[in-house]
Order: C-alpha cells, then sequence, then structure tokens
C-alpha cells in the first residue's frame, strides 16, 4: 500500500501538482490547530430538554472543535491522511496522538449516542456524515496497528450513519442540486468510494442506484450558471463526478456527452475559470477557495473516468491545473473562516482522493 502511495505522489507532481512533506506540514497544522479549538462554534443541535444544553466538548466530545462537526470529522481524516501517506514526517506523532485521543471508544460511544437521539434524523445529512464514513475508510485502508484500533473503535458509528443514509435515501424522490453541505451529488460520490473500500456491497448497491436515478436522464447542465456566490461545491461538476464512479467508460462518455456538451475538444483552458474571493475574512464568500479545490479535483475525476484518446481529457485536465494553482494558492490559515477546513478539500485534491 506505501508504494502505492508513493507511486501516486509520483504521478501528481509529472502532472504538476506541489505536494511533498513541506506542503503536507502545512496542511496538518491548520487541522491540528483545530480539531481540539472549541470556539468559535457554529452547532447544529436539535434540543428536546434542558438536559440537551451543553458545550460542545460535551455534546460529541470526538468532533467538537474546527467550528463545526462536519469540520472536525474531514479534519480529523486530513490528520489520517497525511499520516498514512508521511509517516515519517514532522508532524506526524502529533497527528497521530490526536486521533488516538479523540477516536477513543469512550468517545465514539458518546457520538452514536447523540447521533441516535431525538430529532437528529437529518443531523449532518448528508455532507457530515458522508466525511465520516470516508474517516472509516481511510482508518480501514491504512495497515498500522493503531489505525486498525481507531477503525474498530469507529465501528458503531459509521453504523448508525449508514443506517441514516440507508433510510433517507429511498424516500428522497428527488436530488438536492445545489453547491453547498446538503448537495446529494458529492456525498454520493464520496459514500460511494468509502462503501467499495470498506466492502459493503448492499451499501455500494443503494448508493448507486439513487445517483443513476436522480441523474442518468439529465442533459445540458448549466454550467455557465455556475459559480453561486457561496458555492463551494459544483452542482453541474460534482453529478459528472459521481456518475463516472457508476458508469462504464463508453456509456460514461455518451452521458457526459450530452450532459456537459460543451466541453471543448481542442485543450483550451479557456472554458472554465476559477471563481475570484473578495474577502476572506467573511465565512461564506470563502467558501470559493473550495469550490476551486473541489472543481480542480472534479475535473480530474472526470477526466479519469473517460477512454484513453478521448478529445475532452486535455481541455479537463487544462481547466483542473488552474483551478489547483487558485485553490491551493488560497490555503494559508490566515483568517479562521477558511483556514478551519479548506486544508482537508487540499489534501483531498493532492493526495488524488476519489480517484481509482
Amino acid at each position: 500500500m506505501k508504494r502505492a502511495i508513493v507511486a501516486l505522489l509520483l504521478t501528481l507532481s509529472a502532472k504538476g501538482a506541489t505536494f511533498d512533506e513541506n506542503a503536507a506540514q502545512r496542511f496538518a497544522n491548520l487541522a491540528l490547530a483545530c480539531v481540539n479549538k472549541e470556539y468559535p462554534n457554529k452547532i447544529s443541535h436539535n434540543l428536546s430538554s434542558d438536559r440537551d444544553v451543553a458545550p460542545p466538548r460535551k455534546l460529541t466530545p470526538a468532533f467538537y472543535g474546527c467550528y463545526d462537526w462536519h469540520s472536525s470529522v474531514h479534519g480529523h481524516w486530513l490528520l489520517a491522511r497525511l499520516a498514512r501517506t508521511f509517516p515519517d514526517a514532522p508532524f506526524t506523532r502529533a497527528a497521530r496522538e490526536v486521533l488516538r485521543r479523540d477516536l477513543s471508544k469512550e468517545n465514539i460511544a458518546a457520538e452514536v449516542k447523540y447521533l441516535e437521539g431525538e430529532g437528529r434524523a437529518s443531523f449532518e445529512r448528508p455532507y457530515g456524515l458522508a466525511w465520516l464514513l470516508q474517516l472509516g475508510a481511510e482508518l480501514h485502508e491504512w495497515d498500522d496497528p493503531l489505525a486498525k484500533e481507531l477503525a474498530g473503535n469507529l465501528v458503531p458509528l459509521e453504523a448508525a450513519a449508514r443506517k441514516h443514509v440507508m433510510t433517507w435515501l429511498p424516500k428522497m424522490t428527488n436530488p438536492i442540486r445545489i453547491g453547498e453541505h446538503t448537495q446529494t451529488a458529492f456525498s454520493l460520490g464520496l459514500m460511494i468510494d468509502a462503501a467499495r473500500i470498506e466492502g459493503d456491497e448492499a451499501f455500494v448497491n443503494l448508493l448507486t442506484k439513487r445517483a443513476q436515478d436522480y441523474y442518468m436522464k439529465d442533459r445540458n447542465c448549466p454550467l455557465s450558471w455556475e459559480p453561486g456566490g457561496e458555492d463551494f461545491l459544483s452542482p453541474c461538476l460534482a453529478e459528472a463526478d459521481v456518475m463516472r464512479r457508476v458508469l462504464p467508460a463508453l456509456p460514461y462518455s455518451v452521458w457526459l456527452g450530452s450532459f456537459l456538451p460543451d466541453i471543448p475538444i481542442d485543450g483550451s483552458n479557456n472554458w472554465l475559470h476559477p471563481a475570484v474571493v473578495t474577502d476572506r475574512s467573511d465565512p461564506k464568500l470563502a467558501h470559493l477557495d473550495g469550490l476551486n479545490l473541489s472543481r480542480a479535483w472534479m475535473l480530474e475525476g472526470i477526466a479519469s473516468g473517460l477512454m484513453d484518446g478521448d478529445p475532452r481529457i486535455e481541455a479537463l485536465r487544462a481547466a483542473a491545473a488552474a483551478h489547483r494553482e487558485a485553490g491551493l494558492a488560497a490555503v494559508t490559515g490566515e483568517h479562521y473562516e477558511g483556514g478551519h477546513w479548506l486544508g482537508s478539500f487540499a489534501v483531498y485534491l493532492t493526495t488524488g482522493r476519489g480517484i481509482r
């Protein structure tokens, strides 16, 4: 597995990605600074009685930092991903200690109790739950004694998250097509990847069926309408990125031609431009930095789903490179509004997570 990761990093380097131990240290520092930083905190908390009034560290003792629950979850995913990728880096010891402390059996049991509490059927659905399952998959794949222990600790919370998703998806007749957390396509992609890694065939079947139900007949996605002013996900690209996970290359190529018919075939990089952020201290406007990062990996994902020689691949990769450059340049940590979460998106991009 270590050789495979090294090979991936060499491939990314060949494509122009700047990702080495120094870059990993920068991203790791962002997560280490926030996973146990309780305030400021934006909680999505349903109170049923006075007994539910408590500080974040008491409500969700594993995932109380990084401003909100889902950012804390993917902050822990970041630490696992980087510690696995760079086992001898200076930050790895601190990352492992945070994971050991926060993902204890006791903390995860409290998280399960919270998730299954009254009035929380929609808690962090689907975005936070999808990242939780990604965290479980990362630990599951990591050939390391600590990772195996923590993966075992996380199993009850993963089961509770899957139960919420499997109860919800069959009842949701239409997808959610926005550029923020509740978007369906992005979370379906994360969950499909995680379920395949963990060998959960029943969950994979449900997720892939719902993706096809939602998106198979879609045509002419209005990419020119994007981005919305507060998007950190592209509705059009996220849909194309999840469909390459559920269709073989040839039918995917045909579907993509109908869904995004204006992708250039001449290698042009003048068809989809990175978003411009005017105020990175504004937490919603800063979303657009995340959009550039997520667009970059989705464009690369879409290209990976096409057959070799497809004339659209060069333009997809050119647009991905422009978005990669703009997105990574913004991951500075200068403003907590972006620093508490952008590192996770940068690591997802630079390590090629989600691309087989």
